[in-house]
């Protein structure tokens, strides 16, 4: 609400534009059998939550600016607008859960490297193939929260307010004297 004037189809955009948004975070993310640690996923990692975390602060700035303008101007709202910033809002969190994912796979990601200057053998191939398949599990969830977002998202921007079909009028028999 920004710009109060946002047409309906406007903010069908805004949203759509949000979850595009999202999703190319998602994409830039390796599939599961494309997790290769090293400088190269830390260096995804860095850009990803860099972007991540932009989008997760303009999910939360503009669902509370919003939320001040209705609550400053409740007669200019309309019910795409609260439907957008319930939207935005409700995308906040699974955003902040593929955030703190990717916390995570940060985390494994720095457990392999140490462990890599560690001398080898069986418990340290275990250990290793245990941060492996964590980096591996926080990646995907990671993914699954994005798309969920994403998928909210779209789903609020496609959804028309369904208004009652006017009924017909009823026939009123003649009466017969």
């Amino acid at each position: 609400m920004r710009t109060p004037s946002l047409s309906d189809p406007d903010q069908r955009m805004l949203l759509h534009d949000v979850a595009d948004r999202i999703n190319t975070v998602a994409e830039q993310l390796p599939l599961p059998d494309q997790v290769q640690p090293g400088p190269g996923l830390g260096e995804i990692l860095d850009d990803e939550v860099r972007h991540l975390a932009r989008l997760l602060g303009y999910l939360t700035g503009e669902s509370a600016f919003r939320h001040r303008a209705a609550a400053r101007y409740p007669h200019q709202v309309t019910p795409t607008q609260r439907r957008t910033t319930l939207a935005l809002a409700r995308a906040a969190e699974p955003a902040g859960a593929a955030l703190a994912a990717l916390g995570g796979a940060v985390h494994c990601l720095g457990v392999l490297a140490d462990l890599s200057h560690r001398s080898s053998g069986r418990a340290g191939n275990r250990t290793v193939a245990t941060a492996h398949q964590q980096l591996v599990e926080n990646l995907a969830e990671s993914r699954a929260h994005l798309a969920r977002a994403a998928k909210s998202l779209r789903a609020a921007a496609d959804a028309r307010s369904i208004r009652p079909a006017p009924s017909p009028p009823t026939v009123v028999p003649a009466r017969t004297r």
